[in-house]
């Protein structure tokens, strides 16, 4: 079975996916990334460390681009979504590791898992 685009669509037909992830699974993910972007941004605000405020801006808004193209069918969408939650579980991981603090770590590889078991 071959995925069929929309024909006023760019995007090519190996791109789209054979069904959208559900309204369900879209809320979950959106939740996540705005997790990461309010994280990035209470970090900043508690320590002054902009590295914190990047990387939870940037992580916390490809999440949500990802989740928005999974939505519309788009393959990429997904796998931009389940890398960076990959991703930002394996790094939380590594700082609770090294912390030994819950917050946020914990927090974050709880979301994270949630989120990548959802899909």
């Amino acid at each position: 079975m071959v995925a069929v685009a929309d024909p006023n669509s760019f995007i090519p037909n190996y791109l789209m996916s054979f069904a959208p992830i559900s309204l369900s699974g879209f809320i979950i993910a959106l939740i996540y990334g705005i997790l990461a972007i309010v994280g990035g941004i209470t970090g900043y605000l508690k320590a002054r460390s902009k590295p914190s405020l990047i990387s939870g801006i940037v992580s916390g808004l490809l999440i949500i681009i990802g989740a928005l193209q999974a939505f519309r069918g788009i393959n990429s969408g997904l796998v931009l979504m389940k890398l960076v939650a990959l991703l930002l579980v394996i790094v939380f991981i590594i700082r609770l590791v090294k912390t030994r603090k819950f917050m946020p770590a914990g927090l974050m590889i709880m979301g994270g898992i949630v989120t990548l078991a959802v899909f």
